[in-house]
């Protein structure tokens, strides 16, 4: 789990994931909160693990829980998700089983009405073409709190991008995985509840994820689809401020992307041009915060 500020959301979660009838030990990151949190979970929660981060890593927090593990999987979990009874045992189970799968993500619930989460058509009706094994609908992208990972799958990738830090590091992460052989599907029995958190910035990770998504286009795509997706991109978000602004800083950070542009192999670009369709349609995508 990581967290940033977010102390009594926290608190509840970890009450009702440390009481699972399959809970797994927890290893949670505070990201430099100054809202008393490590103290608080170290008072009520003194089984869960605590590694105080210095600064805001971000989603990069993960990378820091991960090294710590000593299991072959890890299920990822933010301070305002929780896994449902039974879900982390039906993840060890499908990682058991396919060697080859580096990731399963389950289905969200959105609270209190527990309504699905908007993404879910696209991953429920994925179109990316998979193995006869995969024991669900093959994923070229996945949603963190949702997802059990393979840690040498992980590691095999290098965990999340440092620089892309938080708000749709997941994108490159799948690519990464999908590029060294690594597959992802959706499993729909493995459920994860969501209550959003009101402690955020909409503005700012609405410009992360602009950000983020330029970069993850720039550094993997061929230019053709890069433009064809910047389109779609762009006419998605608002025209504003914010918006110019992670277009601005994502172009300022062009020099690093050129240094480290590596294109997805064809079989892996062919399943993300078969995604365009849906990700254009989609509620969910849209850059509106």
């Amino acid at each position: 789990m990581i967290t940033h500020n977010r102390r009594e959301q926290l608190l509840e979660m970890l009450e009702r994931m440390t009481s699972l009838p399959d809970a797994a030990p927890i290893v949670l990151v505070d990201n430099a909160s100054t809202d008393g949190t490590a103290d608080a979970v170290e008072r009520r929660f003194p089984e869960v693990r605590v590694l105080r981060s210095r600064r805001n890593l971000g989603a990069v927090a993960r990378n820091v829980a991960v090294r710590e593990v000593k299991t072959p999987y890890v299920a990822f979990c933010d301070d305002d998700t929780c896994w449902q009874p039974g879900a982390l045992t039906r993840a060890a189970e499908q990682l058991d089983r396919y060697p080859d799968l580096g990731v399963v993500t389950g289905r969200c619930l959105v609270e209190p009405g527990l309504a699905e989460d908007p993404i879910t058509p696209e991953l429920r009706h994925s179109p990316v073409p998979g193995p006869d094994w995969l024991p669900g609908p093959a994923l070229l992208g996945v949603m963190a709190g949702l997802s059990a990972v393979r840690v040498r799958a992980f590691t095999d990738v290098g965990g999340f991008s440092e620089r892309l830090w938080l708000g749709g590091e997941e994108e490159l992460f799948a690519l990464d995985l999908a590029a060294r052989g690594w597959w992802m599907c959706w499993d729909e029995t493995m459920v994860i509840h969501h209550a959003p958190s009101t402690v955020r910035d909409p503005r700012r990770r609405r410009q992360l994820g602009i950000r983020n998504t330029l970069w993850t286009l720039w550094l993997r795509r061929p230019f053709r689809s890069v433009l064809r997706r910047m389109v779609t991109v762009l006419r998605s978000a608002p025209l504003d401020r914010a918006t110019a602004s992670a277009v601005v800083e994502a172009v300022r950070g062009l020099p690093w992307v050129l240094r480290n542009r590596e294109v997805v192999p064809a079989e892996v670009e062919r399943g993300l041009v078969l995604l365009e369709d849906s990700q254009r349609k989609s509620v969910a995508r849209r850059y509106v915060g």
